[in-house]
């Protein structure tokens, strides 16, 4: 899901930094990041802090964040090596036939242009969050679960006021969210009303709320095993779904060892395959990492024409163009690594594909703990589980998923996803957390954050707030904030492009936290809303 979303000025909120503090924050709303502060100060570590903020992005980016989607976290407990826990969407384990699914077109509206999503029972695919934060709060978590959720239950109970970015995606996605009677009860400007929820309304969800609570005192069995599962399986097979209770039953959370990319003295830890976006980082960072930029060409056209071609280099590694012949052989036999084509055509290429709406978060703790998380729920599937307030995701309705048609994913298979939390350890010893949302623009995003830390040695702040580009189908697109004469002179080489005035939401949400002797600081990418706070 891609947004056009005018660039803020940087508020206070946005980034921080401070000494002796017990850890920071950067996420995409104030209450994710309040949440995840809350418990820090009640003694949890950054992995109980990371789950409260992930559960109530549920309630504060609802979008974007729900129990019935799925994500990763790259985890590096101190003292010792990260590890990635893969808690994503699942594809079934039978198809139904596909005239029997509940599986419509919807049109999102972004202003300047449309995109057809598709939404209905026929688009869910196994829901892997509420698995992903028993095994992370089993294997890291260090204070009781009722305390990490007890900020989601308030902002659920209480209700949240919806801010402009929530409001923005709310009004292109409003056709899922007012798809049925419950989420027009939910999400309605006035309760039951036709128009999506507005800015400054605020959203209540008390069954949501009580699901919280249950979870938190009966454990994960209550959504795979008991009550909620016989909820989603009544609600699949009575409304044209595909998801069993053998489905449920099954799912397993996946523990991977993270791709470690050596780049010039620093260390790049991301998500490594079935998963496509670390990857491409890891591909794109190999190419860039050959190529030499000078430290002193940041922003130049010189910088800029590089950074494009390996890009368009990426782009045809991806899964759909890895088999192709390029025209550019020799260049990429001398620069890509040969063990990375293997893996990513063994594990990668023969996986479903999902690029949807996600949301970040990443925290660091006194004690060194570090932890990135990327999350998402496609944009919902258009109702509402029973009794649960919670919407399941809508993977399998991805365009990208099924190039020849739709209904054509593989059985029983991990979805592979752009999202790519990432751990960077550089040269001089700083330690930073990052990710982003932003479908396909993940892993531009991410790259050229990492380009600013690691090579051009910017600071947190400026590394992230540096304009972007980005380049898919032979499409060129430039963020506002280059110089213009270096712009113009990029652009005479792209016959196609796009050159934005401002920072966009386009361009990814990279919140990013650092820890360097002692000293926090970080920024809450304001493309996306972001939100930074030390906890003192």
């Amino acid at each position: 899901m891609w947004i056009v979303f005018e660039y803020a000025s940087l508020g206070s909120e946005s980034q921080a930094t401070g000494i002796m503090a017990k850890g920071i924050v950067a996420a995409g709303h104030e209450l994710t990041v309040r949440a995840a502060e809350i418990i820090l100060n009640e003694g949890g570590n950054a992995f109980d802090a990371i789950l409260a903020a992930h559960l109530a992005a549920c309630v504060t980016e609802p979008v974007l964040a729900s129990l019935g989607g799925g994500g990763f976290m790259l985890a590096r407990p101190c003292n010792s090596e990260p590890v990635l826990y893969d808690f994503f969407v699942q594809t079934p384990r039978v198809k139904r036939p596909a005239e029997e699914c509940d599986f419509h077109p919807i049109l999102a509206d972004f202003g300047t242009a449309q995109q057809e999503f598709h939404i209905g029972q026929g688009t869910i695919a196994t829901p892997g969050s509420v698995k992903g934060i028993f095994r992370i709060y089993r294997e890291l978590g260090s204070i009781p679960l009722t305390t990490i959720a007890a900020p989601a239950i308030e902002y659920a109970r209480d209700g949240v006021k919806v801010n402009g970015v929530q409001a923005y995606i709310f009004s292109i996605v409003s056709p899922i969210y007012m798809a049925t009677p419950e989420t027009r009860e939910i999400y309605g400007n006035g309760g039951s009303s036709d128009d999506v929820v507005e800015e400054g309304k605020t959203i209540r969800q008390p069954k949501l709320a009580e699901t919280f609570e249950r979870l938190a005192v009966e454990g994960e069995d209550l959504f795979y095993h008991g009550e909620i599962c016989r909820e989603i399986v009544q609600h699949c097979r009575d409304e044209g779904g595909h998801l069993t209770q053998e489905d449920l039953e099954g799912y397993k959370v996946v523990r991977r060892q993270p791709l470690d990319v050596d780049f010039n003295g620093s260390h790049v830890r991301t998500n490594p395959p079935p998963s496509s976006g670390g990857i491409l980082i890891a591909f794109a960072l190999e190419l860039l990492k050959e190529a030499k930029p000078a430290r002193d060409e940041f922003g130049s056209y010189r910088y800029l024409r590089l950074l494009a071609e390996v890009l368009t280099q990426t782009n045809l590694a991806r899964v759909d163009a890895l088999s192709r012949q390029n025209g550019h052989e020799d260049l990429e036999s001398h620069l890509l690594n040969a063990e990375y084509l293997r893996r990513y055509r063994e594990e990668v290429a023969s996986r479903a594909k999902a690029f949807r709406g996600t949301t970040q978060m990443s925290v660091i703790d006194a004690s060194g703990n570090v932890a990135s998380m990327t999350i998402s729920n496609g944009e919902g599937c258009g109702s509402i589980v029973p009794n649960t307030g919670i919407m399941l995701n809508n993977m399998l309705g991805e365009q990208d998923l099924n190039p020849e048609g739709f209904h054509l994913w593989p059985e029983d298979c991990r979805m592979t996803s752009m999202m790519a939390p990432t751990l960077l350890q550089r040269a001089d010893g700083a330690v930073v957390a990052t990710g982003s949302g932003g479908s396909n623009r993940i892993r531009t995003a991410l790259l050229q954050v990492v380009m600013n830390l690691a090579h051009f040695e910017l600071d947190v702040t400026d590394a992230v707030l540096s304009p972007r580009i980005h380049l898919e189908s032979e499409k060129l697109s430039v963020e506002g904030g280059f110089s213009a004469e270096e712009v113009e002179r990029l652009v005479a080489d792209f016959p196609e492009h796009e050159v934005w005035d401002d920072r966009n939401l386009f361009f990814g949400g990279a919140h990013t936290v650092m820890v360097q002797g002692g000293e926090f600081s970080g920024v809450g990418d304001p493309r996306r809303g972001g939100v930074c706070r030390v906890v003192e």
